[in-house]
């Protein structure tokens, strides 16, 4: 394949040298032949399709496989095809980002592998509609849980335990029963449930039996959470029956043996090296104010590297509402970093969602080299970061002016002021201030800006097409 990438003179540089690492860097039979072709511009983001086909001549196109230019560029790229019997293709408005336009920032890690199963629990289930544990069931499905846990509550008999782990059964779910109380959890292995939640010495000479009998697992704790051979009584009838278990030392919350409950784990482990484990992450995500991607990455590590097979899992408060589909994605993070013996970084930004894995400094020079050439009406707003102190604000410019600041509502006035013989459509109007909001959450949180593109918020990321992409597809809707 032979390319060609249309630049102007302030990039050109950095094209030359990203192009040319580029092609080095690929596998042999994805290597490209490339040049680049620095039309008389000083600024690519500053080229329109119309000025690029009258200033590209169309020998220079010719014997190339495809054409990329700035993604700043404006108009019609399907024009500049037709015209030159070329496809034309927008490059990354960074030119720091076009490895990855090919695909070769870096080689994906196989992420698919997990040791992990996830459990996770619809809290309080007796009080909900079946539509709704159905619902909340498809969810924790779909954001990667194994089990459906059925939350009972204590003291309070819930007679349609059986239905509702029945219905879950036959939707497809496998599906465990949190709960001491007989009835409730011999209803829930007549329906199909797999796992008891838990056993210990108060409920060890009825449970055994009544799951083995049906061929499930229970989860065993200690009586007493501070002593760990509490729970050696409970292995040895359960072993004398035949049941099926794992162990699990009960995580602690952070000021009640949060440090000494973790110890917990590593000495079950040294001491019952074979036994499967689980780990209750709930008491951590949820009894710790903080947002809970970090603390389930953490406890997924640990779990990891204490062959904890299992969690369970929930996502009651608000700031852990999405913890399934965190663990789901921490877990394989650190199964793919240890069996691979690297850390667990630059994996997938999957899990930087607050900040963003990269972030290019944009100093003022540079901003104000590029608003200097500005010679059209359209506004950019660009965001600078300083590398070392990490001050930023918002630079507003076009050809009438360049504005800087770091609230909002200040830089539109003073703009729109500045422009008051030509005030704005609602349209752009809205645009503006949609993309000035954008730019003050990325200066808050010492996020990446890109005018026209989407703050990245890791899995949670909701892609959106740019105002000229939304434009364009108005366009030909009603044409």
């Amino acid at each position: 394949m032979k390319f060609l990438f249309v630049t102007g003179r302030l990039a050109a540089p950095q094209v030359e040298r990203t192009v040319a690492e580029l092609s080095a860097s690929l596998p042999e039979e994805k290597r490209f032949e490339a040049e680049v072709e620095v039309v008389g511009i000083t600024v690519a983001a500053l080229i329109h399709t119309g000025w690029l086909k009258r200033k590209l001549p169309r020998e220079r196109v010719a014997g190339f496989d495809r054409v990329y230019v700035c993604g700043w560029v404006q108009g019609d790229l399907d024009d500049l095809t037709a015209h030159y019997g070329v496809p034309f293709e927008r490059g990354p408005k960074d030119i720091a980002e076009l490895p990855r336009l090919f695909g070769h920032s870096r080689t994906p890690p196989d992420l698919d592998a997990y040791d992990i199963d996830i459990l996770a629990e619809i809290n309080h289930a007796p009080k909900l509609p079946l539509d709704t544990i159905r619902s909340i069931a498809n969810r924790y499905r779909r954001d990667g849980a194994d089990v459906i846990d059925v939350g009972c509550i204590p003291g309070h008999r819930w007679d349609g335990v059986g239905e509702t782990v029945a219905m879950l059964v036959a939707d497809g779910n496998r599906v465990s029963i949190d709960s001491f109380d007989r009835a409730e959890v011999t209803a829930a292995l007549g329906a199909g449930a797999e796992l008891v939640l838990s056993c210990n010495r108060s409920n060890v000479d009825w449970l055994g039996p009544l799951a083995a009998s049906h061929d499930a697992e229970v989860v065993v704790i200690p009586d007493d959470p501070h002593e760990l051979r509490t729970l050696d009584p409970t292995v040895e009838q359960l072993d004398t029956v035949g049941c099926r278990l794992r162990l699990d030392a009960i995580l602690e919350p952070i000021g009640f043996g949060f440090a000494a409950s973790l110890a917990r784990y590593h000495t079950l482990r040294n001491r019952y090296p074979d036994r499967a484990m689980m780990m209750g992450v709930g008491n951590l995500t949820e009894m710790t104010g903080v947002d809970s991607a970090g603390v389930n990455m953490l406890l997924a590590a640990i779990c990891q590297e204490l062959a904890i097979g299992s969690v369970l899992a929930t996502e009651v408060i608000s700031w852990g509402q999405t913890a399934v589909r965190e663990f789901d994605i921490a877990r394989r993070h650190v199964r793919h970093a240890i069996s691979e013996g690297r850390v667990p970084k630059h994996l997938s930004d999957d899990l930087v969602m607050l900040r963003d894995a990269r972030l290019p400094p944009a100093t003022a020079d540079e901003i104000a080299a590029i608003a200097a050439a500005v010679t059209d009406p359209n506004y950019r707003i660009v965001l600078e970061r300083d590398a070392v102190s990490r001050d930023s604000q918002i630079h507003v410019f076009n050809r009438d002016g360049h504005w800087t600041g770091r609230d909002a509502y200040e830089l539109f006035d003073a703009f729109t002021a500045a422009d008051g013989s030509k005030p704005l459509t609602p349209d752009h109007a809205f645009y503006l201030g949609y993309e000035l909001s954008k730019a003050v959450t990325a200066m808050t949180l010492g996020k990446r800006y890109t005018q026209d593109e989407a703050l990245s918020w890791g899995f949670l990321t909701i892609e959106e097409p740019s105002a000229f992409e939304r434009r364009h597809r108005e366009g030909r809707a009603e044409s």
